[in-house]
């Protein structure tokens, strides 16, 4: 195996005029919180705004790690709470017969280290995942033209989203039986309809891993979720089908994940602007450095689960400097998921106070 590259602070490249797409990316979030928060009354996420699952669970993290992986949360085993959200990644909140990418966010609570700018008083370490292995946009101002189209279709009548999702479904499965993915057309509704419980997910986008670079995967390992693995949901005439099922999955067994890093081993064959290229698993493969168990319980209860939902918040720059979020996207989510989580807060009026543990979280629900 190919030696890590060791992480130093030019591995980064800040294009010209970064500044001012953020800002107009920060334009579309809010475009399209404010056109969500008139259609409910109630201010929801910029993405991944439905959720279809809260659950609670511990991250273990692996003893004699080899000294590469034993770094930043993970330089000495121990375990944390840990609460996951199970989501899709649209803005608005949909049918779930329209077909969208799933998305993973995890929240590790009471963590050490050196924190990121802007968490200092927090003890949270957060990690969101989409289940594919690339992110759809190269670079900020590529994820600014997506977001605009994505903004441009929020408020647009179901009906309409339903026939164009059924449309991009045949798209997306004719270009899958010949080798090619379209992130882009699964963004946009033409999803496959995966049950989220047997999904692998990815962080896409790089990340500092304590004195190296690496991604991100959460792989579900247990019985409980590795039979929900390629099956599709019928969610015909069921507009909450993924909550039922995520929610049945759950009580049924709840579920054993493994956290595992992907380590950079190459710059030009591993970018790190643009998280739109694989990094070859041959070359540089996943290594598990935790395990998450999440017992069996109800991952949705309407009115409790709202609730307890409004109170959340995720964010990749939550968490320790070991694991700084790298390249233009990150860059660029930073203070649009801080402006969307703001704006949730003070249009609801409701307190987001960050959770230390399970029993701090579940007083707040």
């Amino acid at each position: 195996m190919s030696q890590p590259v060791r992480y130093s602070a030019d591995v980064e490249k800040v294009e010209p005029g970064e500044g001012d797409t953020i800002r107009q990316l920060r334009e579309q979030f809010k475009l399209i919180q404010d056109t969500t928060s008139k259609d409910y009354d109630h201010a929801v996420r910029a993405v991944h705004a439905k959720a279809h699952g809260i659950a609670k669970g511990r991250l273990t993290v692996k003893d004699d790690l080899p000294p590469e992986l034993a770094q930043g949360i993970f330089a000495q085993a121990g375990s944390f709470d840990a609460v996951l959200r199970i989501s899709t990644n649209a803005g608005d909140i949909l049918d779930d017969d329209i077909g969208l990418p799933r998305g993973l966010a995890l929240k590790v609570m009471g963590v050490e280290g050196e924190r990121l700018p802007g968490s200092e008083d927090e003890t949270s370490q957060d990690f969101i995942m989409v289940n594919g292995p690339v992110f759809s946009a190269p670079d900020a101002s590529a994820f600014l033209k997506n977001l605009k189209l994505l903004a441009k279709t929020t408020d647009r009548g179901m009906g309409a989203k339903k026939v164009l999702s059924t449309l991009l479904h045949a798209t997306n499965t004719a270009l899958t039986a010949v080798g090619v993915e379209s992130p882009t057309i699964q963004q946009l509704g033409g999803a496959p309809q995966v049950h989220p419980l047997g999904e692998t997910y990815y962080s896409q986008t790089p990340y500092r891993f304590g004195d190296y670079i690496a991604r991100w995967q959460l792989v579900p390992v247990s019985p409980e979720l590795t039979g929900f693995t390629k099956e599709v949901v019928d969610t015909a005439g069921r507009p909450d089908a993924l909550r039922e099922e995520v929610r049945r999955g759950l009580v049924e067994g709840g579920g054993t994940w493994e956290l595992r890093v992907q380590l950079n081993t190459n710059l030009d064959a591993m970018p790190i602007e643009d998280p739109t290229k694989p990094w070859d698993e041959k070359e540089s493969p996943f290594r598990t450095v935790a395990m998450l168990a999440v017992p069996a319980q109800i991952s949705w209860e309407h009115g409790e689960s709202d609730r307890l939902d409004n109170t959340l918040s995720f964010n990749i720059w939550r968490g320790v400097a070991a694991h700084q979020p790298l390249g233009g996207i990150n860059r660029a989510r930073n203070d649009t998921y801080r402006q969307s989580t703001s704006y949730r807060r003070g249009f609801n009026g409701c307190p987001m106070h960050e959770p230390q543990s399970i029993a701090e979280l579940e007083s707040a629900g």
